[in-house]
């Protein structure tokens, strides 16, 4: 697996069926580490490396899972709705790991 793709699915503990989902590829081009060509692997490494540093390794892995104030970090991911997980980012950053709905 390509490096930056191994290290995103180990920060938010994402297998590897979620990880093709995510960034639109196929289980040959996860394994064969074809994976320079998607802008969103790099963005989404950007994006969670400051809460990863401020919170801590593993707790971004939990947090994905959780529902928040704005839904389920990974059902933006699921969803490739990359500003709805940006916006998740930001709240994680601003309020904390914060569990509950609306």
């Amino acid at each position: 697996m390509d490096p930056p793709a191994a290290r995103l699915a180990q920060r938010l503990g994402l297998t590897d069926e979620e990880l093709c989902r995510i960034l639109d590829v196929d289980p040959i081009a996860l394994i064969g580490g074809e994976l320079r060509h998607r802008p969103e692997l790099g963005i989404l490494l950007a994006l969670t490396d400051e809460p990863e540093g401020a919170l801590g390794p593993g707790v971004l892995r939990r947090w994905v899972r959780t529902t928040g104030p704005a839904g389920r970090p990974l059902d933006h991911l699921m969803g490739r709705d990359f500003a709805g997980f940006e916006r998740a980012v930001e709240a994680l950053v601003e309020r904390g790991f914060v569990i509950g709905g609306r």
